[in-house]
């Protein structure tokens, strides 16, 4: 057995206790349906259900407040990077309790516990001689008088070509890079190519954990860890692993503790993990525990919960990171997802292709699980995914709405209807009602197979089948129509069907908590006695809704979303796309130089349209009649699909009215008319906006 491996690890009952993670986001823009589906809300589900099994569990995360990008938002800005983390820390963690992410602690990797726990960890590594000290050429902005980390330099990348490439990734074809890499390297800070001058940084020699991670993950773990994951790691340690800074030179992060690193602060990549463990000194100091045990006892399992990108940092670095310090445990899984796109393109904060949250709960107050249910429905656990509006409200329409909201909506009506809201006891049970109670009762385990298996798609169905058994047994049963001849059978018939609405109270939670506590309260649950809180409690034979309990008053789970709220986003998004593509237009290049006799030779006059008329079978063209003020004159053009006829009656135009007459379609034109595009492609009339100009007057 490997040094840091786990006894028993992969198996849910082998853990004492749970360290689940959840990866630290930027603190330089707000939180998008990218990050919700790909982290936030697995790794919720995850830690609820843990809770909900009456486990030990501490859920961490905390903003990751270092690195290039909080210094290329600050620059952008015009701000200092210590604005920029405030500001997006506090958009940040609104978001994640606006949508019930539950974690133990939120931290700040910019606090001095972390400060102090990544100074420690680098400390120890350096003391040890676990590092590489080089002198290497770097590039440098000599204009701005600086190094430049890897995201202010771009240039082309020299497997694919792109020409916007970053100094440490592509991301058009996903290679990682270093600066010194890219072809035709240009800095982002003041446009300048930059030099190559030498800088002393510290290594960390990944080729001497290569033997160490292959027969961790490739062989202890190929049959546990997802195939993305397994196939990223095989990718990377093919390629052949090489020493990688820890250390870069910037004015933004931790310094580095050792002498003759002034200027230098500590990498984020090597700092930002490490704030899973300040996060949870932090939890565990405000909560009176020690925090060791999560982070170093062999019977604790401990889970990242990341996207795609962060593959290589979770499997490969931080292990060898967490190697080489010695006394820390390793991930038993890191379940990463891929990528979520938005209505078939990719998502991109800098282009605002993105569903924003605090933007969506503006839109849709309240529905904050509608949200949470379609992300996790349409998760990218295998594959990357699309998001797309249409499938968000026939999701909430046709599952959330026709199905879970339908079956709680007429077991509480009718148990208000008929026992004035409170629990009947029941009679004699049927073999239909022995057999829906039975099968309710085996869908705990059902769903924890899927939630231990990270698959948590597949366990929102089974959660969703269990509202289905409960409409099936109500259709079946009738009992609005049994109540006429034989109410004490609907005595029993409500009483199942209260049972299992109980139990989707409790099943439901990890998914849709807002919902859980609502249907909590419409059953009484909240009662000294009454209900049931914990998921192993559903699948005994027993009663797990008391009859004489008194029920809460029936209200909507959901509600239908209509079509114009629908469009309502789909138009935003369009929007933002011809936004997008008016900002990223190419401007034709200039044309070749000319005289300005020849400029002089056009006769440029200002003129009135009178008549306008669409040229027979022709779908492009107009008859216009102009007055140029030296006469009227017709002219053909080609604007009929920008503009309607009598639309452009009496509007201004500038013409050209010495250019030789031209036959069109046996019409003869006899001039031009100037026009040029807006941002979204439209044709526009380039005309005098002044008052007073006459027809006639030229434009020189």
């Amino acid at each position: 057995m490997l040094q840091n491996q786990i006894p028993g690890q992969g198996k849910m009952g082998g853990a004492k206790r749970y360290t689940v993670t959840a990866a630290l986001p930027y603190t330089n823009g707000p939180i998008h349906i990218g990050h919700l589906a790909g982290v936030y809300v697995p790794s919720d589900i995850y830690s609820r259900y843990l809770r909900l099994q009456g486990r030990d569990v501490a859920f961490i995360c905390g903003s990751d407040e270092h690195g290039v990008a909080i210094s290329m938002k600050a620059k952008k800005e015009g701000i200092t990077p210590q604005q920029v983390i405030d500001k997006y820390d506090g958009l940040i963690r609104k978001s994640f309790a606006d949508f019930g992410i539950s974690f133990d602690n939120y931290s700040r990797t910019s606090s001095k516990i972390h400060h102090e726990t990544a100074s420690a960890f680098f400390r120890k590594l350096y003391d040890n001689g676990q590092f590489i000290e080089e002198v290497t050429e770097q590039l440098y902005d000599a204009k701005a008088e600086q190094f430049l980390a890897d995201r202010f330099v771009t240039g082309t990348c020299p497997r694919c070509g792109n020409e916007e490439a970053y100094g440490d990734q592509c991301e058009r074809c996903g290679s990682t890079l270093n600066a010194t890499d890219l072809i035709n390297p240009k800095s982002t800070i003041t446009g300048e190519t930059p030099i190559l001058k030498e800088t002393k940084h510290w290594f960390l020699p990944l080729d001497q954990y290569d033997a160490f991670l292959k027969e961790w993950i490739l062989k202890d773990h190929a049959k546990d860890w997802k195939t993305n994951v397994l196939g990223q790691v095989k990718s990377w340690l093919d390629d052949g692993l090489k020493p990688r800074a820890v250390t870069r030179d910037l004015d933004w992060g931790i310094p580095v503790p050792v002498e003759g690193a002034e200027g230098k602060v500590l990498y984020v990549w090597f700092d930002a993990p490490i704030g899973y463990i300040s996060s949870t000194k932090e939890w565990a100091a405000r909560e009176g525990k020690d925090w060791e045990p999560y982070w170093k006892s062999s019977d604790t399992k401990l889970v990242h919960f990341i996207g795609k990108d962060n593959i290589v940092f979770h499997c490969v670095i931080f292990p060898a990171m967490l190697r080489a310090e010695g006394s820390f445990i390793l991930p038993d899984n890191v379940p990463a997802n891929e990528f979520l796109n938005l209505e078939g393109n990719k998502l991109s904060t800098s282009k605002n292709w993105a569903v924003w949250l605090h933007e969506y709960l503006e839109d849709f107050p309240g529905k904050q699980d509608v949200l949470r249910y379609a992300l996790t429905s349409n998760a990218p656990e295998t594959k990357d995914n699309d998001f797309t509006w249409k499938d968000f409200q026939a999701r909430n329409n046709n599952e959330l709405v026709a199905i879970l909201g339908n079956f709680i909506n007429r077991v509480v009506v009718l148990s208000h209807k008929y026992y004035d809201g409170i629990v009947p006891e029941p009679n004699d049970f049927t073999e239909a009602d022995e057999q829906t109670l039975t099968e309710m009762r085996a869908y705990p385990a059902v769903i924890s197979s899927s939630i231990e298996r990270y698959r948590f798609r597949e366990a929102l169905g089974e959660m969703m089948n269990v509202a289905r058994l409960g409409n099936k047994y109500l259709a079946d049963e009738e009992p609005w129509k049994m109540v006429k001849e034989n109410p004490e059978r609907v005595k029993t018939q409500m009483f199942v069907a209260l049972q299992v609405a109980t139990a989707l109270a409790v099943l439901a939670e990890p998914f849709l908590p807002f919902t859980s506590e609502k249907l909590k309260r419409m059953l009484g649950m909240h009662s000294s006695g009454n209900g049931v809180n914990d998921w192993e409690e559903v699948a005994k034979p027993q009663t797990i809704l008391s009859p004489g309990t008194h029920l809460g008053q029936a209200e909507l789970l959901f509600s239908k979303i209509e079509d114009e709220e629908i469009q309502k986003q789909i138009d935003k998004l369009e929007a933002t796309k011809t936004a997008n593509k008016a900002e990223n237009k190419l401007m034709e290049p200039q044309k070749d130089l000319i005289q300005y006799e020849d400029f002089a030779k056009m006769d440029l006059r200002v003129g009135t349209i009178l008549e306008a008329e669409k040229m027979p079978k022709a779908n492009k063209l107009l008859i216009l009649k102009i007055d140029t003020g030296l006469d009227v004159r017709t002219i053909v053009s080609g604007i009929a699909e920008s503009f309607s006829p009598e639309d452009i009656i009496g509007k201004r135009v500038t013409v050209l009215v010495n250019l030789a007459p031209r036959n069109l379609r046996g019409t003869e034109s006899q001039g031009m008319i100037l026009m040029t595009n807006s941002p979204d492609g439209k044709l526009v009339f380039v005309n005098p906006d002044a008052e007073g100009v006459n027809n006639g007057e030229t434009i020189n």
